[in-house]
């Protein structure tokens, strides 16, 4: 069930508590168990599938690696073993008068219910996360930072290389610079998460740049040229038609952020505001009345 959402198969909220989710539990297993519904196998799978998400969300680990990582990136870490192993839900199952096992069936080759077991691998210890901030001229050209976090109740530090191209919400994983493992098995890793930190001319929408340009009602009306800058301190001449309005964006392809893999780049979007005087003097009055006179 790996491509499913852990909190939508209980019916819960992501920030529901550890009662809620016992609570839901509870609810769903007494009402697709296979010895309640019996020779229903939609119901079965459905038990199966409620069970596999309450041994992930009543687990803090497992519940913290499932919320940072996702599904899909979890599920690659834990196996049905892993998933399973120290969790007891026959206690619960007690409750219903299901004799704590129940009927025995396999969770896919494994589970607290018996089936076949097979040797179950040592799980990993936890994975850390340390949230970068970065400019957008890193993210730009790349560069190297001195990271120190905490591991074990110390402080570390290393040297990440930042390839270019890292947007917020991007990963870098340093293997085995987490936590170690509680059960033998090898230590988690290190995530580095880029964070874009604000900039006072430019703001980013994935790998795209957005700047504001401002020019004056004749240019809107007439038609100009305007000076764009870039991230790397040079500019772009931009070329204004007449009748441009207010607001209106204008596109500069590949002048973006690139692409932390491959070549390609976002775009840089110029968005036009008109200014519009609040004052005229007495001259601009008598100019925009004769304007006014043919009918603009």
């Amino acid at each position: 069930m790996s491509d499913q959402d852990y909190y939508q198969v209980l019916g819960v909220s992501k920030t529901a508590t550890d009662t809620e989710i016992k609570k839901a539990y509870r609810k769903l297993a007494m009402k697709y168990h296979p010895d309640h519904a019996k020779g229903d196998k939609r119901a079965e799978e459905q038990f199966k599938a409620v069970s596999e998400a309450y041994a992930v969300l009543s687990d803090k680990e497992k519940r913290q690696q499932y919320d940072t990582f996702g599904s899909t990136d979890f599920h690659q870490r834990y196996s049905q073993e892993d998933i399973f192993r120290n969790v007891d839900l026959g206690d619960i199952l007690k409750e219903f008068g299901f004799g704590g096992q129940g009927r025995r069936f396999s969770f896919g080759g494994s589970g607290p219910f018996g089936g076949h077991q097979r040797r179950q691998a040592p799980i990993k210890g936890a994975d850390l996360v340390y949230e970068l901030p970065l400019t957008l001229q890193e993210v730009a050209s790349g560069t190297s930072k001195a990271v120190t976090f905490q591991h074990q109740g110390r402080n570390e530090n290393v040297t990440v290389k930042i390839p270019p191209g890292m947007i917020t919400g991007k990963k870098l994983r340093l293997a085995g610079r987490g936590e170690q493992s509680a059960y033998g098995g090898p230590p988690g890793d290190l995530y580095i998460k880029s964070r874009v930190t604000p900039d006072p001319v430019f703001t980013v929408e994935d790998h795209d740049l957005h700047v504001t340009v401002t020019i004056r009602l004749s240019e809107s009306l007439l038609g100009t040229q305007v000076k764009i800058p870039t991230l790397e301190g040079g500019e772009l001449s931009l070329k204004i038609p007449p009748g441009t309005r207010h607001k209106t964006r204008m596109r500069l392809a590949g002048h973006g952020l690139p692409q932390m893999k491959g070549s390609s780049k976002g775009d840089l979007y110029a968005t036009v505001a008109v200014d519009i005087a609040k004052e005229l003097s007495a001259e601009q009055k008598k100019l925009m009345k004769k304007l006014a006179a043919t009918g603009m």
